[in-house]
């Protein structure tokens, strides 16, 4: 990080209280030379540590394990589990228990769904009535979030 121009905290994403080195919370920001609208303590939302100080002239931060929102950027697009969650809890076949997976083909991201059948109607769900629920997921997803997806149907 480049203290010349930037202070870094680490703060309880929750209280807002700054944590001592060493500890995870939110990264945040101030910026000290920008004039005309200086950044006062940014959220970044994401969570990592500071280093704890060495020889080095810059502080360092440990690896961003997470954000503190839940967002996942995928394609360029912002998605919150929450928004999938509606989705899948809109369709009475489908338990609620769901499962996002985010990986990375060559150069695109990709997400990819895993639903669960509701065990009352698993049994009598044909692989053509799956397909044709993963389909519509995949539709529903890329309609109300704008991105595609991959769908899983589980039996329960």
């Amino acid at each position: 990080i480049w203290e010349d121009h930037f202070y870094p905290e680490i703060i309880d994403p929750v209280t807002g209280e700054v944590l001592p080195d060493g500890s995870q919370g939110e990264l945040v920001f101030t910026s000290l030379t920008k004039e005309a609208m200086p950044v006062i303590r940014y959220r970044t939302r994401d969570l990592t540590a500071l280093l704890p100080p060495t020889a080095r002239a810059m502080r360092r931060l440990a690896k961003i394990t997470g954000r503190s929102d839940d967002m996942l950027i995928v394609r360029g697009v912002n998605v919150f589990p929450s928004q999938i969650e509606e989705i899948v809890v809109a369709l009475p076949q489908l338990s609620g228990q769901f499962q996002i997976t985010l990986s990375r083909d060559g150069h695109m991201d990709r997400l990819d769904l895993a639903v669960e059948l509701r065990s009352e109607v698993a049994a009598s769900v044909t692989d053509g009535d799956r397909a044709a629920l993963a389909r519509e997921l995949q539709h529903r997803i890329k309609t109300m979030v704008g991105v595609s997806s991959g769908v899983t149907v589980l039996a329960a």
